[in-house]
């Protein structure tokens, strides 16, 4: 018989706090947890670091353009499934569900505004929607950009974010690259700027057309800017890349890009930029 006898545990349940989600996010760069809250507040950049999470396009709109001057045009604007590509999913099921997730018909939010009092006609693609992948609408969308620069003799400015070439699309996305670059030859042409700015990512088919196109191009800190990724090149070289390679500091060594300017200073920069350009301001006749 056991002298002491074998003590009786009770089972205490602890309900769990309710957490809310998508609270805070922790920066890749520091590893500091900030409140989203704030990231909102500062353009979605870590403040104490500088690093710049992407943007969705109507926020990118609100931080550049004047108050309630942006007049959105080609909402209507959508692509459609030509090839039948159903290859892990159908194309036209992903492209709803990317809809429902964004809320916008594709990756591109297009239309006329003001920045500073001056008219510009601009685009700006919304990582969100399937990578901002360029196909037929996405294309059309920043061509009728271009043209309607043309038409309303106004500096066109877009802002590029892009995974590269819808390939669902096939050959119809490939044919934005030279539809869009034509548009820009025209605008060219006719003697008024383009302004590019390049944000993280911007790759491949983007890059490789509209995107380097710009009398002046802008970059955003420590974006990755290129045609393919440095792991796909350094596998087909056999070569070790440079440090840095493809961020938006190694290209403006380099001179790809003019000037890079944080977000929280883009505004400004567009403004003096358009001053120097010359253009009219709203209030002036045509």
């Amino acid at each position: 018989m056991a002298i002491f006898g074998k003590p009786n545990y009770s089972t205490v349940t602890v309900k769990k706090k309710d957490i809310p989600k998508d609270l805070w996010t922790k920066c890749p760069k520091t590893g500091e947890i900030i409140y989203n809250r704030v990231l909102k507040e500062n353009l979605m950049v870590v403040p104490s670091s500088g690093y710049h999470f992407p943007m969705d396009a109507r926020a990118r709109i609100a931080s550049l353009m004047d108050e309630d001057s942006f007049e959105e045009k080609d909402q209507g604007v959508q692509s459609l499934d030509p090839l039948k590509f159903n290859a892990t999913a159908k194309y036209t099921e992903k492209l709803k569900a990317n809809q429902a997730k964004t809320k916008e018909t594709d990756a591109v939010v297009d239309g006329l505004g003001t920045i500073g009092g001056m008219p510009v006609s601009i685009a700006v693609m919304d990582f969100r929607f399937m990578a901002a992948s360029l196909g037929s609408a996405a294309g059309e969308k920043i061509t009728r950009a271009i043209e309607r620069g043309l038409k309303e003799k106004c500096p066109v400015i877009i802002v590029s974010a892009s995974g590269g070439a819808r390939m669902q699309e096939g050959i119809l996305s490939l044919m934005q690259l030279a539809k869009t670059s034509a548009a820009l030859a025209r605008l060219s042409e006719a003697g008024i700027p383009f302004i590019s700015i390049l944000t993280n990512p911007t790759m491949a088919g983007v890059m490789a057309s509209y995107a380097s196109l710009g009398d002046v191009i802008i970059a955003e800190p420590e974006a990755l800017i290129g045609f393919a990724g440095p792991r796909v090149i350094k596998e087909t070289t056999q070569q070790d890349l440079p440090a840095g390679f493809q961020t938006s500091e190694f290209l403006l060594e380099h001179g790809l890009v003019d000037m890079i300017t944080p977000r929280a200073e883009m505004r400004a920069r567009l403004i003096h930029l358009l001053k120097c350009f010359g253009k009219k301001t709203a209030h002036q006749s045509a």
